[in-house]
């Protein structure tokens, strides 16, 4: 199971995922849906004192993309709803930029919805 602790490729433990989440079930401040696109921001001290899962996310969404919070779920192997409460924790110590999914005006676009699509399919 993804929220058990063990013995990681690279000899770390995982941490619990309420211990992540301190136990919460909701976001405090930052509500974010499964198509909200995150990207990690910058910090001069870097993000080693970090857990090692928050590390991981501010990884794979660098700037300029990012990612969709339900791409980080599926490549963290972590259910939806913890993955938001993590980057809703991320958002709210300023580690994350979030912004909302694309307005339908910009989905009518045939050729970026196949291009979607084929990126979804390469996960």
């Amino acid at each position: 199971m993804a929220d058990e602790p063990g013995p990681r490729q690279d000899g770390r433990r995982r941490t619990r995922l309420y211990a992540l989440t301190d136990g919460r079930t909701a976001a405090i401040h930052t509500v974010l849906t499964m198509d909200t696109t995150i990207t990690a921001v910058a910090v001069p001290d870097g993000h080693d004192g970090l857990p090692t899962e928050w590390q991981a996310i501010l990884a794979m969404c660098p700037p300029p993309g990012g990612l969709a919070v339900a791409e980080i779920a599926a490549r963290m192997r972590i259910r939806l709803t913890p993955m938001t409460l993590l980057l809703g924790e991320l958002a709210d110590r300023g580690l994350i930029e979030h912004r909302p999914p694309l307005e339908g005006a910009e989905t009518t676009n045939v050729h970026l919805l196949m291009k979607i699509r084929d990126n979804l399919a390469r996960i």
